[in-house]
């Protein structure tokens, strides 16, 4: 018997019982789905992660105070103050620093922002003219914060577009007012939307000069963070060296491990964020591929039940010449198929679930040609793997014996 016989007549059995057909190949089209939808949203968030943090700048190192151990950050001496505007103004003008380019003072806090009968909660950061040209920041209308501003200890205001929906409701919010810790600030400015959620939305933001937010609004003389512009790239690892051992020295800290700061790079953030993101995705493809087992145990089991009922048919195979080669063959090629279609559409029905998923989110759309190709090496797989055995038990089966079945 060729092959194009038994395929075709494989698929004359399959239709035989289209409901249980139907049955045995859901639980391949429910495993092949899920794990390429599955895999689609985590590229696609681990995609969006990245565009995110490149947003911020391509070569921002960020000086942080605490220091780094184990993967975690310690808390210094004085829980987080140790880094001052007289540390930001040495490395923009000492000449030990030949690496950076920009440096950008930086203090937030999260705090309460009223305008008439509405409020939100938001952070509030304290900045210098300096800061759109390091984080990247462009405005929509309006003004940044300028250095006049900033030794005036000005009250103004540059609100994200997410202050303007949540506060404003369509009004133009340039000249309004908004009250922080119960002092008026006037708004100059509004910057364009750069996206996020939660507590990284980059558009939940209200700048403030910083002189006004250490004296007036929050009554400090430290720094929450330095942000640095390194020249390129390509000496990012050696500006980090280069601000590190001198603000060990302003610190009067002669041993690196004992240092009161840390100093990341986008490089590090984006390979901690790809890395957790990776690892998320990998566990939900891993819970994912479990329906593929049940699945293919599924099928086994139905190749299990085709065998017995066609039993009598098998042993008169046998007895007019057919060889175990022939038999084994034909329910191996019936599993094959049977996955194989369940991986199709499953497939399609992934690619089709990300997409509707994407839309409706406004996220990115993201398909893995890795991730397909392996659901079809996947899928015919499971067919054989799980078709052997029913394919086996029917070639060997005895002729006399097989007739006799009832």
């Amino acid at each position: 018997m060729e092959y194009r016989e038994i395929i075709s007549e494989a698929m004359v059995n399959m239709g035989v019982n289209k409901l249980r057909t139907s049955l045995a190949a859901l639980g391949i089209i429910i495993g092949i789905g899920s794990v390429i939808t599955l895999v689609s949203l985590g590229q696609a968030t681990q995609q969006q992660v990245q565009n995110q943090i490149q947003s911020l700048g391509a070569n921002l190192l960020t000086v942080n105070p605490g220091a780094q151990r184990n993967g975690a950050l310690r808390g210094a001496s004085g829980g987080g103050t140790t880094l001052t505007l007289d540390d930001a103004n040495a490395i923009k003008s000492s000449p030990q620093i030949t690496t950076i380019s920009n440096v950008s003072p930086e203090l937030y806090r999260r705090t309460q922002v009223i305008t008439g009968s509405t409020n939100t909660n938001t952070q509030v950061i304290g900045v210098t003219s300096i800061y759109p040209i390091v984080h990247k920041i462009i405005l929509d209308s309006g003004n940044f914060i300028s250095d006049r501003d900033t030794k005036a200890m000005a009250k103004v205001a540059v609100i994200g577009p997410q202050i303007v929906s949540d506060l404003f409701n369509g009004v133009d919010p340039i000249g309004q007012n908004i009250r922080i810790f119960g002092q008026t600030f006037v708004i100059i400015g509004v910057t364009q939307s750069k996206g996020g959620t939660g507590f990284g939305n980059q558009d939940d933001v209200i700048y403030v000069p910083l002189s006004t937010a250490q004296k007036q609004l929050f009554g400090v003389d430290y720094l929450s963070s330095v942000a640095l512009e390194a020249k390129s790239a390509e000496v990012s690892v050696d500006a980090q060296n280069e601000v590190g051992y001198l603000l060990l020295a302003r610190h009067k800290l002669k041993d690196p491990s004992q240092a009161d700061f840390s100093i990341f790079s986008q490089q590090d953030i984006l390979n901690t964020a790809s890395a957790t993101t990776g690892t998320f995705t990998t566990l939900l493809s891993g819970i994912a591929a479990i329906s593929l087992l049940v699945g293919g145990i599924g099928i086994m089991n139905i190749m299990l039940v085709t065998v017995t009922e066609r039993t009598r048919e098998i042993g008169l195979r046998k007895a007019l010449g057919a060889k175990k080669k022939i038999i084994i063959s034909q329910f191996l090629i019936e599993a094959i198929i049977l996955t194989f279609i369940g991986g199709v559409i499953g497939i399609m029905g992934g690619i089709l679930v990300s997409y509707i998923y994407s839309v409706v989110t406004g996220s990115l759309f993201i398909l893995s040609p890795a991730s397909i190709m392996l659901a079809f090496a996947v899928s015919g797989g499971i067919g054989i793997l799980f078709g052997w055995y029913p394919a086996r038990r029917a070639s060997n089966l005895q002729p006399i014996e097989a007739l006799r079945y009832e």
